[in-house]
């Protein structure tokens, strides 16, 4: 069965979530960006989600994990929760 590892922040616009990627993409730290900015509880720990089974997330978000490339922020992936970026740290097919 398939598992992965990613780490995430949640903001409520994709307008912010842009703004965001857009530091990382300029040499920002994602984990100090999460810890500031991010509304998610992972946010203490810089968004670290852990490792996951397929089906353990929300469809949006579980599409983007399970399909796209390690160590690539992707994003902003729309929720009912708001705006994500995501980065899959590690995946096991």
């Amino acid at each position: 069965m398939a598992r992965a590892s990613a780490r995430h922040i949640l903001v409520s616009d994709e307008a912010a979530a842009l703004e965001l990627k857009q530091q990382i993409e300029n040499g920002a730290d994602f984990a100090e960006l999460a810890k500031k900015h991010s509304s998610c509880p992972s946010s203490r720990d810089g968004g670290n989600l852990g490792t996951f089974g397929p089906g353990q997330m929300v469809p949006e978000f579980d599409q983007v994990v399970f399909s796209a490339p390690v160590g690539v922020v992707q994003g902003p992936v729309k929720t009912q929760f708001g705006a994500h970026l995501v980065e899959v740290t590690s995946r096991e097919d």
